[in-house]
């Protein structure tokens, strides 16, 4: 009888043990280790082992994650001496046939998890897969199972994106959000600080900037049109915008709503993300959603005496004057702000926005027809294609690259330009035809701000997003051959934030769709098994539980 219960006790620790191996994204291959009984119990004895300095960061990061959820203190060394008992060894090494950013983990040793990777980052993305593969509940001990891991992403880019113009998120949420991309092997955030509802970026010479265009006096209650403005009505004509009452007044809460980041919370924001391999890619908004930077100031814009101030409502905004006005002033006053920004980020590449430009304010205004005619410039929509080019010019020859919406091939696309693909794939389709890198970013597909269920227990953007949508998504076109399909660098996902006003909803509406996201990214397009991933998604809610992330229960029954 004691046989059959020591029996039943070890094959129930090793079904446990092989629950662990539910990693998030799919590693390329994960199998229990040739040895089930080299499973490790780390404690205060173990020591996270390193070869050199290039395993550093990632060691750092393994130690701070170990204290922090686990209130497990664990000694970093790379003194022989302290390596003969258990602990988990972290090396670089360059192998010639690795793939980029290739890691392995295994457990063949006994007492030592031992983890090699081609890059530092790759040995970071490693340290993300040990940190699943520990139990997601405060355990003693706390068991490392036996396992063989082989791994590398599918794409270069792997991005996600947060809006902080609609709503402003403090520096410490920033960091907390960066490393949830981190635990995801996210390499790349996308920081919205410019929009019409916000100006969030300290701009040296333009104090105005954050003085002004950092606040706005309200912001409606509710979806659009907002509790109060049902019977506001807005007609968008081809050469003029209807709103009815002509006197109309949107109603808001009436609460003073912004925030803004110094330059030195910028660079905080930068180092921090720089140590967990994280690029930041600011974007600055042009020539549109650009109403906080006329509230400031309104000689740059085509109505310079039209009052202009911080929007207060959603929607679209091309119903409003939002727009630069083209003059040499302007675009001085924009190589500026655009000169301070590449100072702060070491980031290669720059998000000028580019999209939801409305013509009808230039065609209305008399200096922008008369700087049209000089230039030889035939319509409008040549207009957008000409400012795009100009900026540019101006962000190249700072050795820089830019990042637009899909409108940047409105009129012609820049030469060197990356499009961001949101109105469906067809701008990433024609960019990747013509040999240019594309970043695909469907709304329809990866707009995390949508709804998670058709009656969902949160207010949130009108549009249903469900977490099988997301995971399903394919960012290479079928219609792209071979050789344009390396022109998709990878995908990202968006979260705007006008109905997401505090860290709790951030998560709400992230967790668990940034998990298939994940997946889209990473994995490897044949590995793909929504079943699979709902199974493996299970042991995931419980990590969140550890890290206190708020996410949807109702993801929890069946």
């Amino acid at each position: 009888m004691k046989k059959f219960i020591l029996t039943l006790l070890m094959s129930l620790q090793i079904v446990l043990l092989q629950a662990q191996l539910h990693i998030i994204p799919k590693p390329v291959d994960i199998r229990p280790g040739l040895y089930p009984q080299n499973t490790i119990s780390l404690n205060s004895n173990t020591v996270i082992g390193i070869s050199d300095e290039k395993s550093l960061k990632a060691a750092q990061f393994l130690a701070k994650y170990l204290a922090k959820y686990y209130h497990l203190n664990l000694k970093i060394s790379s003194n022989e001496n302290d390596l003969s008992g258990d602990r988990i060894m972290l090396s670089v090494i360059n192998f010639e046939d690795f793939k980029p950013h290739q890691y392995f983990i295994n457990t063949d040793i006994k007492n030592m998890v031992n983890v090699v990777a081609s890059t530092e980052e790759g040995l970071f993305y490693a340290v993300q897969t040990i940190i699943q593969l520990l139990p997601p509940l405060k355990t003693s001990p706390l068991k490392f199972p036996s396992v063989s891991v082989i791994d590398y992403p599918r794409f270069d880019y792997r991005g996600m994106h947060l809006d902080v113009s609609r709503h402003f998120f403090d520096v410490a949420f920033i960091k907390q959000y960066i490393d949830y991309l981190a635990l995801h092997k996210m390499n790349y955030f996308h920081w919205h600080l410019t929009d019409d509802h916000g100006w969030r970026i300290e701009i040296k010479k333009y104090p105005k900037l954050t003085e002004v265009g950092a606040w706005r006096n309200g912001s409606i209650i509710g979806l659009w049109p907002g509790k109060g403005n049902e019977n506001i009505k807005y007609q968008v004509l081809p050469n003029d915008v209807k709103i009815t009452p002509e006197n109309a007044v949107i109603k808001t809460d009436g609460i003073r709503h912004g925030g803004f980041y110094t330059q030195d919370e910028v660079k905080e924001v930068i180092r921090y993300a720089a140590d967990r391999y994280i690029t930041v890619i600011p974007e600055i908004e042009m020539p549109a959603h650009s109403m906080a930077a006329l509230a400031a100031y309104p000689e740059f814009g085509t109505d310079p005496k039209s009052g202009y101030k911080v929007a207060e409502t959603w929607g679209m905004m091309n119903k409003y004057n939002n727009v630069f006005q083209p003059t040499e002033k302007t675009f001085g006053f924009l190589e500026d702000v655009l000169t301070e920004v590449m100072n702060l980020f070491p980031s290669q590449y720059i998000h000028i926005g580019g999209d939801e430009a409305s013509k009808i304010w230039w065609k209305q205004s008399a200096e922008t027809q008369k700087i049209m005619k000089e230039k030889g410039i035939k319509d409008e929509v040549a207009l957008q294609s000409y400012f795009i080019h100009r900026i540019e010019k101006f962000v190249n020859s700072k050795g820089k690259t830019i990042i637009g919406w899909d409108e940047i091939l409105d009129g012609g696309l820049a030469p060197n330009a990356i499009v961001m693909s949101w109105r469906g794939e067809k701008g990433g389709i024609a960019a990747a035809k013509v040999n240019q890198k594309v970043i695909m970013s469907p709304e329809e597909k990866l707009y995390l701000n949508h709804k998670q269920f058709l009656k969902d227990d949160s207010l949130a953007a009108n549009k249903f997003l469900p977490l099988e949508t997301v995971y399903n998504y394919e960012p290479v076109p079928a219609e792209l051959n071979a050789e344009q399909a390396k022109y998709i660098w990878g995908a990202q996902g968006n979260l705007w934030s006008e109905y997401i006003a505090n860290p709790a909803k951030v998560q709400y509406m992230l967790f668990p769709r940034i998990d298939a996201l994940s997946e889209i990214q990473w994995s490897q397009k044949e590995q793909k098994s929504y079943p699979d991933f709902l199974n493996r998604l299970k042991t995931q809610f419980k990590r969140y539980d550890l890290m206190g992330i708020t996410y949807s229960k109702r993801y929890l029954t069946p």
